[in-house]
């Protein structure tokens, strides 16, 4: 079976594309920048987006938007695409024109502290206020919304409970050796940072150089239990459903549900120290000229029929809380939708790194990855 993929976020970071796009960054600012004088609205919007998220194919994630503009969406709408953040980010640095950009809630501070994005008039969004609370937080810097949240997922272990004599319940049980030589972890820096800290009980993004240390270590220490780094979201799929790999961790739900609508075995972990969340959501560029053209895709994009739509065809949990009765009942189970209330306590979602704590996790894992 292929598993539809929409993005593949931070697939194995190249360390040199970020530092360099982060180093150049003044010089690109500097020398490409445009004066909100001097754009000139043009009638069409530029997204800069991840493949699967296009208007013009899924018309039904932006319906109101969509419907009105039916007869013309292709003169109204076109997109720019990335594979991961550290190329949507420098494709914002080198200054494409784009109105509106989609990156992951990881790399929305380096956004603002860049200048790249502009605040957000929430009252221009007349759907603002069905937004979870917490989301619409997470978007929000210096007091200002910068960006307007729209779909979040977990990252746990999926686990093939038919080959395994105990189902984890730990991060740190991913080191455990009746799991050797099964085990297959997402080629992210970022994501196994983060679970080597809360595997050692540490808070992942306040962590002093000691710490640093013994969460190098830890990673290096897991080797023996290792099947292989998988990178291609594909694999999510089909290491487990092979038998190759009992565990697989760092893996969103809809691995998950693929797996278990095709009959194996698995479970979807609910660690004791929290899965790990993501949300992404919609940036408006600094230099946009088209703000009404922008506010008015962005209501869309957040409006009930529009997020349920999103959520019942990718297995996502969408930002709109009042989506929920549209949603498909396997989706509701899935994502826990109906227990949105205690969502961040059982929860870890990642948050912004500045320039600094990026390029080092990315050194930190180039350097377990080349250990013996």
């Amino acid at each position: 079976m292929e598993v539809v993929t929409i993005k593949t976020r931070a697939l194995n970071l190249q360390f040199w594309l970020t530092a360099l796009s982060l180093l150049l960054l003044p010089l690109a600012l500097a020398g490409c920048g445009v004066d909100e004088d001097d754009a000139e609205a043009d009638g069409k919007l530029l997204i800069l987006e991840w493949s699967g998220y296009e208007a013009t194919e899924y018309p039904q994630f932006y319906a109101p938007f969509t419907e009105k503009y039916a007869d013309n969406l292709d003169e109204v709408v076109e997109y720019s695409f990335f594979a991961d953040d550290a190329e949507a980010l420098a494709k914002v640095q080198s200054d494409i024109g784009a109105d509106l950009v989609h990156p992951c809630n990881s790399w929305w501070q380096l956004y603002v502290d860049s200048g790249l994005v502009q605040p957000i008039d929430t009252a221009r969004l007349s759907n603002w206020d069905k937004i979870q609370p917490d989301f619409a937080a997470m978007g929000q810097f210096n007091g200002e919304q910068y960006f307007v949240p729209w779909e979040w997922g977990y990252e746990s272990m999926l686990v093939r409970a038919d080959l395994v004599e105990e189902v984890p319940d730990s991060w740190d049980d991913l080191w455990d050796p009746q799991y050797a030589g099964h085990v297959a972890i997402w080629d992210s820096a970022e994501t196994n940072y983060v679970i080597a800290a809360l595997a050692l009980g540490f808070d992942p993004w306040n962590t002093t150089a000691e710490q640093e240390a013994q969460i190098e270590q830890k990673l290096i220490e897991i080797k023996p239990n290792l099947l292989t780094y998988w990178s291609d979201y594909t694999e999510a799929y089909d290491l487990p459903a092979s038998g190759d790999a009992w565990i697989v961790a760092g893996a969103w739900q809809d691995a998950y549900a693929y797996l278990q609508s095709d009959g194996y075995d698995v479970v979807y972990v609910q660690p004791e120290e929290g899965r790990l969340g993501w949300v992404c959501g919609f940036g408006l560029s600094a230099n946009t000229a088209d703000l009404d053209l922008a506010y008015e895709f962005l209501d869309a994009a957040i409006a009930d029929e529009s997020m349920a739509a999103m959520a019942n065809e990718y297995w996502y949990g969408p930002a709109n809380i009042a989506s929920l009765p549209l949603i498909d009942d396997f989706v509701v189970e899935v994502m826990s939708l109906d227990e949105a209330a205690t969502l961040t306590e059982r929860t870890v979602f990642y948050r912004p790194l500045n320039e600094e704590q990026r390029i080092a996790r990315t050194t930190l894992w180039d350097t377990v990855k080349a250990s013996p």
